[in-house]
């Protein structure tokens, strides 16, 4: 029997990459929809498994995607409630790559410190956006103290507010105008990632080349200027000035594991959710 993976997409065009990365992660046909929204998912959904009996519907499998985290998020609750009884297939969520390129971000961080972050700082840099959400999130689901920053105090707090209601964890958030705090945000820190937009510069490399106690960085930026100065995009844990090194390319190696890895998992049952938690569990068996 086919393996068919219906992608759903709030974008008016539906991504192009995540339809490649199904084919490459196992999905015989790729069936792909834009623009959509809450009310369109019932109809698609009981399309998608009313064809097929409940013992087929691990061939059945969606994906939701898009550029806008909270309307993707919305939609996999509208899917959800398609659901019934054994009507229901497996569903991934990665908005914008965000769930993929957090849970990679992060594995490279723990593995790079022995795979054990309860009780240690992390500082999530350009924290408020969809991979730093998550990536914070995440770090916090393992025990780290966790500390994101924006340049705005108003969106730190937000973004401290929907990570608590999202993972019911608590992180710090932080507002940082200059190098000068962001050099004061580290004092502590072991892990920090930087998650802001391409090309745009978040730590300089005076800021944080020989802080005391800091063992692993990454950055999720290949857009020059990098979001670290001081980190290429190929480094994969390569040592600079002592501290662990990951760059985009790197990460985004992972991330690409990951997604297949995901979207092959997806087909191996009906009855799976792959959000944020469950991608990283994945993620930290590759």
């Amino acid at each position: 029997m086919k393996r068919i993976l219906f992608q759903l997409d709030a974008d008016r065009l539906p991504s192009a990459f995540d339809r490649v990365v199904g084919y490459d992660g196992g999905a015989d046909h790729v069936v792909s929809y834009g623009g959509v929204e809450e009310g369109d998912v019932q109809g698609l959904v009981h399309g998608a498994i009313f064809t097929r009996g409940p013992k087929d519907l691990a061939h059945t499998a969606i994906f939701i995607g898009g550029s806008d985290v909270g309307r993707a998020e919305r939609l996999l609750e509208a899917v959800r409630e398609a659901f019934f009884g054994p009507f229901r297939v497996s569903v991934m969520l990665d908005p914008n790559g965000s769930n993929t390129t957090a849970a990679a971000a992060v594995v490279k961080l723990v593995r790079a410190i022995g795979g054990e972050v309860a009780g240690r700082r992390a500082v999530v840099l350009a924290g408020t956006g969809p991979v730093g959400r998550r990536a914070a999130g995440l770090l916090a689901r393992l025990g780290a103290r966790v500390a994101i920053t924006s340049r705005v105090a108003e969106r730190a707090r937000e973004a401290a507010r929907r990570i608590h209601e999202r993972f019911g964890a608590e992180v710090e958030p932080v507002p940082v105008s200059g190098a000068a705090e962001v050099g004061r945000v580290l004092e502590g820190a072991e892990l920090v990632l930087a998650a802001g937009s391409a090309g745009v510069r978040l730590l300089p490399e005076s800021a944080w080349a020989g802080c005391r106690g800091l063992r692993a960085v990454a950055d999720v930026n290949a857009v020059p200027p990098l979001g670290i100065e001081g980190v290429e995009a190929t480094d994969d844990g390569e040592e600079r000035g002592g501290v662990a090194a990951f760059g985009a390319l790197a990460i985004g190696g992972l991330k690409m594991k990951v997604h297949k890895a995901a979207i092959a998992d997806l087909f191996r049952s009906n009855d799976r959710i792959l959000d944020a938690e469950a991608i990283y569990d994945l993620a930290a068996t590759i």
